[in-house]
């Protein structure tokens, strides 16, 4: 069986994940104590025990979503004696979830990857004032379908499908005006349903380019290692290896669409026929099924599903 794994992003966090890792594994609480101490930050106090509101600033979100899917890949590692490049073909991850695949593959510490991902936030946070964008998820139509109604509502103001998450669910950002037009254009074209989604900013679409400069200086001052197996990268729907074109997808990343139903889909035609989710909730797994519902899939985030993934991998 050719096996991925694959690393969730915004929308998987919940205040308790990774709790019940860093008190049952030595090495998960090892990894929240070196978040913390990269970040100068509490900010396992707030993963583990909420509130909501903390949780879910995104400059918060961010490393806490990274920090819980590594400290399942170090359980992972000490405790079966996981070795990525003998178990998975490919990682990869959707939106900042890319960073945490990066960052089991080698290509990032964990340290790094928490300042990168508290900067990612912060600045695409500031990119856009609280109020003037938006997202929303559009239902029961295609990509390309809903790409073409983007760019008619966005005569004005700005509104692009930034998601491909799987068939019949794409998720457009810009401007909120524009993406409310574009909802009710989506709705009247057929779509099941149009929903806001409650974010703080929109991401993945043009207005984030102040963010992806700041992450352009920011990467350019890194080193990046070469993944010790390739990374499907969103922007592209393929494998990288290359630590320049990984820094250049990265920068690109900030404003382009997660290319995730073509990245399943193209993971499943090299081969893949198992996808692990790493990490909190089972948002990816479920995607995976909508789009390739003949890929097993899988999701791990708890010290019961490291069990259950460890017996199964002897």
């Amino acid at each position: 069986m050719t096996r991925a794994f694959i690393f969730p992003g915004q929308g998987s966090q919940t205040p308790g994940m990774g709790k019940d890792l860093a008190e049952a594994f030595p090495e998960a609480r090892h990894v929240f104590e070196e978040v913390d101490d990269a970040l100068d930050q509490k900010l396992a106090k707030i993963v583990f025990e909420g509130p909501d509101s903390d949780l879910n600033l995104t400059e918060n979100t961010q490393p806490a979503l990274m920090a819980v899917s590594m400290a399942v890949m170090r359980v992972l590692e000490k405790q079966g004696n996981l070795d990525l490049s003998k178990s998975a073909a490919f990682v990869a991850g959707h939106s900042l979830g890319e960073y945490a695949a990066l960052t089991a593959a080698g290509s990032f510490d964990i340290a790094t990857t928490a300042k990168l991902l508290k900067l990612r936030g912060q600045s695409m946070q500031k990119a856009v004032p609280v109020g003037i964008g938006a997202m929303a998820a559009i239902l029961g139509l295609d990509f390309e379908d809903v790409k073409a109604i983007a760019a008619t509502a966005s005569a004005a103001e700005i509104v692009s499908a930034a998601n491909d998450n799987s068939p019949g669910q794409v998720v457009i950002s810009g401007h909120r005006a524009a993406v409310e037009a574009a909802m009710a254009l989506a709705t009247e074209k057929g779509a099941k349903r149009a929903l806001l989604l409650p974010v703080s900013a929109p991401f993945h679409c043009s207005l984030m380019q102040p963010a992806a400069d700041v992450m352009a200086e920011a990467l350019a001052a890194i080193d990046i290692k070469a993944p010790v197996i390739p990374v499907v990268a969103n922007v592209t729907a393929s494998a990288v290896t290359d630590p320049a074109q990984i820094r250049d997808l990265l920068v690109k990343q900030v404003t382009g669409v997660v290319r995730w139903r073509e990245s399943v889909t193209w993971m499943k035609e090299q081969g893949v026929t198992e996808m692990i989710e790493i990490g909190a909730g089972k948002v990816l797994a479920g995607l995976v099924k909508r789009i390739e519902s003949d890929v097993a899939t899988s999701s791990v985030g708890t010290a019961a599903q490291i069990d259950e993934l460890l017996e199964k991998l002897k």
